[in-house]
């Protein structure tokens, strides 16, 4: 059976030939917690710089699409340059990760230039302003109840959740929920804290002229309401729940920036835009079933490539009293739209998930093995088990993590790199 018609197979010799010897490929790839862990402080985060030498065999054919951000003090630039040691050695030989962050509205190309297209000033700068407001909420936060850190615990937890990035500034809650751990209640009234937080800002927005701007983002959550927003993952035992708190552009949703990638995809294959050389991801249509109308108008299935989805938020949960199923994660929706794609193009594009639950922050389900008849199987995902009609289907899984992926990613590499210099 071919890898799109399987679920969770754990056949990486496959997925490995399939990225080696597919020649109108698209990898479209998150971040954090699939090329590397998931980790409770973004400044501590690691990437193999062989893994990054990998991504340029992979050429125009790979494109990372991240909530994060290229640039600032967290952003992944930092993270390449200090995997090599050396800045101007990374822009000279064009070692960054190409394609787009902070959900899609920031794009980077292979020397570090990055763009915010579709997005003005005004907007720039009323972001500009949200982390000072991100740290003046928790330091009244804390300042008005009785806890137990100690004023050393209090700022790094402070200065570890305050993300200052420039199109998606965000709370981070990871550190703290950590040091809350025995303290569920005062974690719990600080989600709910900074959801008002957010909800206050959008008011401001509004009140500045800017309503159609911005949107909320959580993650993990519980997917969408009736009204289109995102419902939080309240924190229970065990389980850290929403911890990032974004305050996004309006636009900056993964589904949208594939389009965005697969415009580009187009033009460096035929030298045309489909959607135009201007489009961005903030002009792409809000709902699912729009997004895949756009593609099926405006892009030639003849030279559609097979798109490869790599992500590690996928979630659904069954709510106790209603039987409500709640299907949400931040890669769910582009990975649902990769899916989508490859059944209207008869492509066979794939879905990858990684496990990232090993990692230090505790708020993904890992996905459960057993062997059966002598073979290794994935016999529960990283949803409810009860979600008996989970839309998404998972093609490839890698349950030892990012450290898994990322060794059959570079051994695809090298495969490719063989393969098409014959």
């Amino acid at each position: 059976m071919v890898l799109h018609q399987q679920r969770f197979s754990l056949d990486h010799g496959a997925f490995c030939q399939t990225l080696a010897q597919t020649e109108n490929l698209l990898i479209v790839q998150d971040l954090d917690g699939v090329c590397m862990e998931l980790v409770q402080d973004p400044l501590s985060r690691r990437l193999d710089a062989d893994y990054v030498r990998a991504t340029t065999l992979f050429a125009e054919h790979f494109y990372v699409l991240t909530n994060g951000e290229h640039v600032g003090k967290r952003g992944v630039q930092g993270i390449v340059e200090q995997s090599f040691g050396d800045a101007s050695f990374v822009q000279q030989e064009g070692l960054y990760l190409p394609g787009l962050a902070a959900g899609g509205v920031q794009w980077q190309d292979r020397h570090g230039k990055v763009s915010h297209p579709g997005v003005g000033q005004t907007e720039l700068e009323f972001l500009a302003a949200v982390p000072e407001k991100i740290t003046n909420c928790l330091k009244t936060f804390f300042g008005d109840r009785p806890h137990s850190l100690s004023p050393e615990q209090l700022q790094t937890g402070i200065e570890a959740s305050v993300l200052d990035n420039v199109a998606s500034p965000t709370a981070n809650l990871n550190t703290l929920a950590n040091l809350l751990q025995d303290f569920p209640q005062i974690y719990r009234d600080l989600q709910e804290t900074m959801a008002q937080l957010l909800d206050q800002l959008m008011a401001e927005a509004v009140a500045q002229g800017l309503g159609n701007s911005f949107f909320v983002h959580y993650a993990p959550n519980l997917g969408r309401d009736e009204r289109g927003k995102e419902i939080i993952r309240w924190a229970k035992a065990g389980d850290s729940g929403t911890t990032d708190f974004q305050f996004m552009l309006r636009g900056g949703v993964k589904e949208a920036g594939v389009l965005a990638l697969l415009n580009r995809y187009y033009h460096n294959r035929t030298g045309q835009y489909p959607l135009g050389e201007s489009f961005s991801a903030r002009q792409a249509p809000p709902s699912h079933q729009d997004l895949l109308h756009l593609v099926k108008a405006q892009f030639d299935p003849a030279l559609m490539p097979l798109i490869i989805g790599v992500g590690d938020t996928v979630t659904s949960q069954v709510d106790e009293a209603t039987g409500e199923i709640r299907r949400g994660g931040s890669d769910r929706q582009f990975l649902q739209l990769i899916q989508d794609l490859g059944d209207w193009g008869n492509h066979g594009n794939l879905v990858v998930y990684v496990d990232s639950s090993q990692g230090e922050v505790k708020n993904r389900q890992p996905l459960q093995l057993e062997t059966v008849a002598g073979q290794t199987q994935v016999v529960a995902g990283p949803g409810d088990m009860r979600d008996r009609e989970e839309p998404l289907k998972i093609n490839v899984a890698f349950p030892g993590g990012h450290d898994q992926y990322v060794a059959a990613f570079k051994q695809a590499a090298q495969r490719r790199r063989v393969h098409f210099s014959q």
